[in-house]
């Protein structure tokens, strides 16, 4: 990591600012928290917290429309850092339990439709529940819903109900960032989460975090590409950073994701935004074909994890 490189991840927003801090450069968690705080007063997170309505939703939904409604943005809140006891975060955590609690203890905004909880909004609604720290039992009723949907082969599937026997990885990552959210959150739960965690990384590194495991080709090329915010959709560095940021062991099986990253990086030593933010949105993070401040500190901090493994 050249010093240079450090610098210009650093003259970014606040939100890359105090994870280069924490993920990169070992600064003191005073430090790095008094960054951190920034976020909600400056940048990226700022203009996101102010188009919060006066209802406490953002793009006039809960769930759609995609990409601007209150889920999407608190997914992209919880990415940039925000403080875990911002209390515009918290009115969101409430309105999400107050419409999505369902019947079989999962999340399910779309009752009038569905039957069932759809078990890849359930496992981001718990992502956002734990990290705000959300103080209501049905937390834990959520992760139980979570862990009684996995699938034989480790994984999980919104389409279960409807006869899908093959997990998914799209629906597995965002339930493997919700357990490990809830985790750390009640560290009590660890024994048996970790446990329902490790099956999952087993579907994962099955598929090389990106391949058929039948054939050994790459399961969908989207799956190679590197956007941010990634909102539902699974791209292998998405799982690596899951990997590097629970400390998972380092695993062979991974070093085909590892060996694609690599290729990706410029001559400058960065990694570029190579797809913009489609659909809705209020605005971009970042420009799709420019240097990338994110992916850069994304793959960095992957490659620290990796290498000291």
């Amino acid at each position: 990591m050249k010093p240079e490189l450090i610098s210009w991840l650093l003259e970014g927003d606040p939100s890359i600012r105090w994870q280069v801090q924490r993920d990169l450069l070992n600064s003191s968690p005073t430090k790095y928290e008094s960054e951190r705080r920034k976020i909600a007063k400056e940048g990226w997170g700022a203009r996101l917290l102010a188009l919060q309505d006066s209802s406490g939703t953002w793009g006039g939904g809960i769930y759609g429309p995609k990409w601007i409604s209150t889920t999407y943005t608190m997914l992209t809140l919880r990415l940039l850092g925000l403080p875990v006891n911002n209390p515009q975060a918290k009115r969101a955590c409430k309105i999400f339990l107050t419409e999505g609690m369902y019947t079989d203890g999962g999340i399910n905004f779309f009752s009038y439709s569905w039957k069932f909880s759809e078990t890849c909004v359930t496992g981001m609604i718990l992502a956002l529940l734990a990290y705000f720290r959300y103080p209501d039992e049905y937390v834990h009723s959520i992760a139980s819903y979570l862990i009684n949907q996995q699938m034989s082969d480790g994984g999980w599937n919104c389409e279960s109900y409807k006869g899908a026997t093959h997990a998914s990885f799209h629906t597995t990552i965002s339930v493997l960032e919700g357990l490990f959210e809830y985790e750390c959150l009640f560290p009590e739960k660890k024994k048996l989460i970790s446990q329902v965690r490790a099956r999952g990384h087993e579907f994962l590194l099955a598929h090389r975090l990106y391949k058929s495991h039948r054939t050994g080709k790459v399961f969908d090329p989207k799956m190679t590409t590197m956007p941010f915010p990634p909102r539902w959709k699974y791209d292998f560095i998405r799982a690596l950073d899951y990997f590097q940021a629970c400390n998972a062991p380092r695993d062979e099986l991974m070093s085909d994701a590892i060996e694609l990253l690599l290729t990706k990086q410029k001559k400058d030593r960065t990694w570029t935004m190579n797809s913009g933010m489609s659909g809705l949105k209020y605005f971009d993070l970042e420009k799709a074909g420019q240097p990338s401040r994110w992916n850069t500190l994304r793959a960095l901090r992957i490659l620290r994890w990796w290498n000291a493994s």
